[in-house]
């Protein structure tokens, strides 16, 4: 084997091994209490800032496939958060300047804001009405096999994917009516 196959599966087998970690954090009552506020929600709009963002707006994605109102924070189509709304704002710090501006002007609209984070006491977890926190060892080998936020975004996607399901079942739907509502254009 090449010295970059072992490294791969080294750090495959790290991440993999971690994220489980991180997934295992997450409270079940905030859980619910998360799938329960954007399935109540008139419109779910995410916002997360770089790799956090992608995983945001993968979750957008599903979330229109499901046939949900979602919104994307920042994209020149999106409405004002009223009330009736929900935001999901994912950030590991939960320190992020955008992110936790964005809470703030959300808890002042009276509008619910669901983070997902990996410091419930940050700012952004204050900030918050429901917490999913993703928290993972900071050990010697993060920084080789898994730098930054690789732990934190690679659990965020698992977890939003994970909600997928959830909410599949809570609203009677299959794969069959998702990919009703796939992206026609490719």
């Amino acid at each position: 084997m090449s010295v970059g196959g072992s490294v791969t599966q080294a750090s495959a087998q790290y991440i993999l091994k971690e994220i489980e970690t991180a997934l295992s954090t997450i409270d079940p009552t905030s859980l619910d209490d998360a799938v329960s506020s954007i399935l109540d929600a008139e419109t779910v709009f995410i916002y997360g800032v770089g790799r956090s963002g992608l995983i945001g707006q993968a979750f957008a994605v599903r979330l229109v496939q499901l046939g949900i109102d979602v919104h994307f924070v920042g994209d020149m189509t999106t409405p004002i958060v009223s009330r009736e709304d929900v935001v999901i704002i994912v950030s590991n710090t939960g320190e992020t300047m955008s992110a936790v501006q964005s809470a703030n002007i959300v808890r002042r609209v009276g509008a619910k804001v669901i983070s997902i984070t990996g410091n419930p006491n940050s700012k952004l977890g204050h900030a918050a009405n429901i917490i999913l926190e993703l928290s993972s060892t900071k050990d010697e080998y993060r920084k080789k096999y898994a730098p930054l936020g690789t732990i934190f975004e690679g659990a965020a996607l698992v977890l939003f994917d994970s909600m997928v399901s959830i909410l599949m079942e809570k609203t009677g739907q299959n794969e069959t009516s998702l990919r009703r509502r796939h992206a026609i254009w490719v």
